[in-house]
């Protein structure tokens, strides 16, 4: 019996393990992750606030192991051997006939003093240190901003930041707190959120103004302390600094002998597929994908890789052509709150809508999406 070995417990591992199961009955999966469970990170910008807990968030995998008849095993991957067909664990080894990689990146914590500064996209546990500081304070400079990987320039991650930003000028109004703040938005790009398109960007931009959030924009950064900012430009106070680095590529990557590009990620083509490597694919953060400036880091199109990894590598396994490519687009809802943006890019059009409702369908979208993991 064939068996894949699918690295990780995110949006492109259980896209694919489910496209996997979809496509062959009898194929033989193991799913290899620390825990089994999936977090909801889109919805952890909603934790500040009190929409969501992170209970609401974390999903016990066991339900849907069981449904996809899918092997676990518990493990922090280390590496890889015999060309991948081999994954290597903190809890032994696991050998396969093909692998998925779709383990995500790692976020760059290079700059001096990025301890004092919290991010949320590293979890739950992080998100919720937020939240208590935020109702801890009295008063004071919030600074929210995001930085990227110079070697590798899609390994970046602003959408959330900009949610962040929106959602708590939002929660303060709503407290009758916010003459009591000071919000900032840095960054060492010059034009934040310009590969959501320049509508968007001028509409970012534009919303920040009305609320009354000031910019430091396009100076590169040099340290962070535990009350200010220090920048090439300059430097600013800050109370509370919530801050998203850019990504490069799993640690373990130094076990293996997978190609890498500068920015450290995994080289793949538009089939997903590692050069040089049998059977072995990549969907999501982790790689490095061929494709426009502007081809995101999200889950969207971790979700649309991961389906075209799982034809490819069939594909490929039965030796037939593997020939299929994923989707270029990007498609998020900049929540504020009280609002959305949607933003949808393609290689054709780029769409900027704002509309009170789109608050809801994001939470009507994280409903539908995780039921099938409940």
């Amino acid at each position: 019996m064939t068996k894949i070995s699918i690295i990780g417990a995110g949006f492109g591992a259980l896209t694919a393990a489910s496209s996997l199961r979809k496509l062959d009955k009898d194929i033989e999966i193991t799913l290899i992750a620390p825990k089994s469970e999936f977090i909801y990170f889109p919805s952890l910008i909603w934790i500040p606030s009190g929409l969501r807990t992170g209970d609401d968030l974390r999903i016990d995998l066991k339900n849907f192991i069981a449904k996809q008849r899918i092997s676990f095993h518990a493990g922090t991957v280390t590496g890889l051997k015999d060309a991948g067909r081999t994954v290597i664990t903190d809890n032994g080894e696991v050998s396969n006939d093909g692998l998925i990689i779709a383990s995500g990146a790692r976020f760059i914590k290079k700059l001096p003093g990025i301890e004092h500064a919290l991010t949320i996209c590293e979890g739950i546990e992080a998100t919720e240190k937020i939240r208590t500081r935020i109702n801890e304070m009295e008063g004071g400079t919030i600074a929210v901003g995001f930085g990227g990987n110079p070697k590798e320039p899609s390994a970046m991650r602003g959408g959330p930041m900009f949610e962040v930003l929106f959602g708590l000028d939002t929660l303060l109004r709503r407290q009758g707190r916010r003459d009591q703040f000071d919000i900032v938005f840095f960054t060492p790009s010059p034009t934040p959120g310009k590969r959501l398109g320049e509508k968007a960007m001028n509409g970012l931009l534009s919303e920040m103004e009305k609320r009354g959030i000031t910019t430091q924009l396009g100076n590169k950064m040099k340290q962070f302390t535990e009350d200010k900012i220090i920048t090439e430009g300059g430097e600013f106070a800050a109370d509370l600094i919530l801050f998203m680095p850019g990504m490069t590529g799993p640690s373990w990557l130094d076990n293996t002998e997978l190609p890498r590009s500068a920015g450290g990620m995994i080289e793949v083509d538009k089939h997903c597929k590692v050069a040089g490597f049998d059977n072995v694919y990549v969907a999501g953060d982790s790689g490095s994908f061929p494709g426009p400036a502007w081809l995101p880091k999200q889950a969207h199109m971790a979700d649309l890789q991961a389906a075209t990894a799982t034809k490819n590598l069939l594909a490929e396994i039965a030796h037939q052509p593997a020939n299929d490519t994923f989707k270029v687009e990007l498609i998020c809802i900049v929540d504020t709150l009280d609002k959305g943006i949607l933003v949808f890019r393609n290689i054709n059009r780029t769409l900027v809508f704002p509309c009170k409702l789109l608050h809801y369908a994001k939470r009507f979208f994280e409903w539908a999406y995780l039921r099938k993991y409940r």
